[in-house]
């Protein structure tokens, strides 16, 4: 990570919250389109060597983000790739500002696996000074749900994938 560029990662256990902020040196316009369209996001989504696959996006109020993480046999041991489903259920929209909704562990049809936890997000954007800062919040129904989150890898995971989209910027 470039380190001049900022990166705040805080878990509440208050109020079941993961806060992510992160840095990029990119203007919003263009942060906002790596973060809201498909062939961008499976650019940098996920740390190498896995990588996203978006099966449908309608980035939409009432729409969705389906997508897989396939995660290579050198990772798992398996003879194939392994494909874990996602879902983000976009609710609220605001043009280059935020979008908020539900994000869920899925089968390849978007159908929820209660297994997993299931949280409510929202992600902010704001640009200062032809930096543009994404706030991610990501509210869980407990701190046991956090906890599964964190244990999955999810901070090292996101800070590989945010390095992998300052090189997609440059």
């Amino acid at each position: 990570m470039n380190s001049t560029l900022k990166f705040d990662f805080e878990v509440n256990k208050d109020n079941n919250t993961i806060v992510v902020k992160r840095e990029f040196a990119a203007n919003l316009e263009l942060v906002w389109r790596a973060w809201t369209t498909a062939e961008l996001l499976d650019q940098w989504w996920g740390p190498e060597p896995c990588k996203a696959e978006t099966k449908s996006m309608d980035f939409r109020e009432g729409g969705h983000w389906l997508y897989c993480m396939v995660i290579p046999p050198s990772l798992t041991g398996a003879e194939t790739d392994q494909r874990n489903w996602g879902k983000q259920n976009f609710k609220k929209i605001v043009l280059h500002k935020s979008f908020s909704g539900t994000d869920v562990f899925c089968d390849e049809n978007g159908t929820v696996n209660p297994e997993f936890p299931a949280g409510n997000f929202e992600n902010q954007f704001n640009e200062t000074d032809g930096k543009t800062t994404v706030t991610m919040i990501s509210k869980h129904n407990s701190f046991e749900d956090i906890q599964a989150v964190i244990e999955m890898g999810f901070k090292e995971g996101i800070e590989v994938s945010f390095n992998q989209l300052d090189e997609l910027f440059k």
